[in-house]
């Protein structure tokens, strides 16, 4: 019974990869405005400013948009690796980097983004 548990252990350590279990499929990212009630658009979907704004995790760099009347802007957010993907090569890491990299999780962008708009 004990070898049957450090199997599976084994499995789960060795087939899953930090990222995808540290983190989660989207990325919060502080957007700080000049302006109040700002739209904006990320991959397709409206989200509104000041606040935080929810990014999709992909292997891709991505474009934020403002669409208020009078702050029309593109913002460029661009990938980053995330840190908890390390991890992988210190505990041994093939399987779990091939994991992180298949989920898309292991990818991040900014933390913050300030927009200026025209007074």
């Amino acid at each position: 019974m004990k070898l049957v548990n450090l199997v599976i252990g084994a499995a789960i350590v060795t087939a899953s990869g930090c990222s995808t279990i540290l983190t989660e499929d989207v990325h919060r990212i502080n957007v700080n405005s000049s302006k109040s009630n700002l739209q904006l658009e990320v991959d397709g979907v409206t989200q509104t400013a000041p606040g935080i704004v929810e990014v999709k995790k992909e292997n891709k760099n991505k474009t934020l948009k403002v669409t208020t009347a009078g702050c029309e802007q593109e913002i460029a957010l661009n990938k980053e690796v995330e840190p908890t993907f390390f991890v992988n090569i210190l505990s041994g890491g093939a399987f779990g980097s091939t994991t992180d990299y298949a989920s898309e999780k292991m990818w991040r962008y900014q933390d913050a983004v300030s927009i200026t708009c025209a007074q």
